[in-house]
């Protein structure tokens, strides 16, 4: 039977520890402090990004794709390592370069079968595909069909998450100096949902308590087959993942919790609490 080899990158949060143990290449995707830059999960972990994020007078991060020739490296060390196959899900194509850098380091090696799936999503919603491509592979599908089954389920993912300021997307682009001086006026605490790769603006309540109940309810609105719940250094967190388990009628062995990195944190900021979810048909 062919060994299948899922790999992502960084942009899906999995935690290295996670990822090693279900043996799960990541890709490191580039952020960079001022002058300083630094391989996501690699020459920066996730605790040190928001000490940094954080820190007074900090420079706003930015981010990037890796390289393809960085991509076609892990490729390499896969098959290097016994692969026969390699299932690549990325972060949206409409949110980063980083899809364009797999399919550009597939073709670098045209002799070897390498599937690219475009997770429509990012954060855990890209960990949410492999680990669920690597049930298949167990069931014994062939890597062909399992990338067409992701990327038919990729239209069930939503991301919903409730910020605590709009200035993070303000910063990164997402929105105007203007939208983002009437929020802050309104106290607005804005609901985003990431569907089909398009960030948008879901609600819009006006305090902190009401922003994280219709999150739930949002989450919860539908049947949920898997569930990560994500934050961004939200002291509450554990608060926000009993009232979703209890919401959704989930059972709590099933629903992980994650903080976003260097990857995705930059455009939500600190405090946000949300979850990425797979939706059953």
């Amino acid at each position: 039977m062919a060994r299948i080899v899922f790999v992502t990158d960084s942009a899906s949060d999995l935690d290295p520890a996670v990822a090693k143990a279900a043996g799960i290449r990541v890709v490191p995707l580039v952020v960079t402090f001022g002058a300083d830059t630094f391989r996501a999960g690699v020459d920066l972990t996730t605790a040190e990004f928001w000490e940094r994020m954080t820190a007074p007078d900090a420079p706003f991060p930015k981010t990037a794709a890796s390289s393809p020739g960085d991509v076609k490296a892990i490729y390499d060390g896969v098959f290097a390592e016994g692969a026969d196959t390699i299932i690549s899900v990325h972060v949206a194509g409409t949110l980063s370069g980083a899809i364009k850098s797999a399919e550009i380091a597939k073709s670098m090696l045209p002799d070897r079968e390498i599937h690219v799936v475009d997770s429509q999503g990012a954060s855990m919603a890209e960990a949410i595909l492999c680990f669920m491509g690597q049930e298949l592979v167990d069931k014994g599908l062939p890597a062909a069909e399992i990338a067409d089954i992701l990327r038919d389920r990729a239209s069930d993912l939503r991301m919903y998450v409730s910020l605590e300021t709009l200035e993070y997307l303000k910063k990164g682009g997402r929105i105007s100096g203007t939208q983002a001086a009437i929020g802050t006026l309104l106290s607005v605490k804005p609901i985003i949902a990431v569907e089909s790769g398009k960030v948008e603006t879901a609600d819009k309540p006006r305090t902190r308590s009401k922003s994280r109940a219709r999150c739930i309810e949002m989450i919860t609105a539908r049947p949920i087959e898997r569930i990560a719940v994500l934050h961004t250094m939200a002291p509450d967190i554990e608060e926000f993942r009993a009232e979703v388990i209890k919401a959704g009628g989930l059972d709590p062995a099933d629903v992980s919790v994650s903080i976003v990195g260097p990857s995705v944190g930059p455009h939500l900021g600190p405090g946000c609490v949300g979850a990425a979810v797979l939706y059953q048909r």
